[in-house]
């Protein structure tokens, strides 16, 4: 059976539309990724969904006990997560792209710049859901991807805009 990651990100205290994302995945979430800045409690967003949670420190969640960064696996797609402000995600692709071989992911989510992005490459996928509460991209809609691996394992990407 395939896999269902809601990946979202820059959320800023305001959970209204992450609750939308959660509602519009009508129960099928195997696991949700929050890239930072979260701005509520954790135990919050942890409340919201009935699957894991995958969380990283954003440059606003100063006061959370997170990591900035972190290794975790998604269905067998080794993927670098990390909210952006320290590994570059500001200034562009290549280095997240440097970041990800660095640590022998297949997968790179960043968050931090509130535009969402997929850029796949031969060997590598970047990703940032851009932000479901403060958008700065053209027509400034709240954005988050959703993540689908199927049987075989092939991971397909959907921004969803709202």
């Amino acid at each position: 059976m395939s896999k269902k990651i809601l990946i979202v990100s820059d959320t800023h205290g305001d959970n209204t539309n992450l609750r939308k994302a959660i509602a519009n995945m009508q129960d099928s979430l195997d696991l949700m990724v929050h890239l930072g800045d979260m701005m509520c409690s954790l135990d919050v967003i942890k409340r919201l969904v009935n699957c894991p949670v995958e969380m990283v420190k954003g440059n606003c969640d100063s006061y959370y006990d997170l990591q900035s960064a972190k290794l975790i696996d998604i269905a067998g797609h080794k993927v670098f997560m990390t909210h952006g402000h320290i590994y570059g995600g500001a200034w562009g692709l290549e280095t997240m792209k440097d970041i990800a071989k660095e640590n022998g992911a297949s997968i790179v989510m960043f968050g931090h710049t509130h535009e969402p992005l997929i850029e796949k490459y031969p060997d590598i996928t970047v990703i940032n859901p851009g932000s479901l509460s403060r958008p700065r991209q053209d027509g400034h809609r709240p954005t988050y991807i959703v993540m689908t691996v199927s049987n075989d394992g092939k991971a397909d990407y959907s921004l969803i805009t709202m």
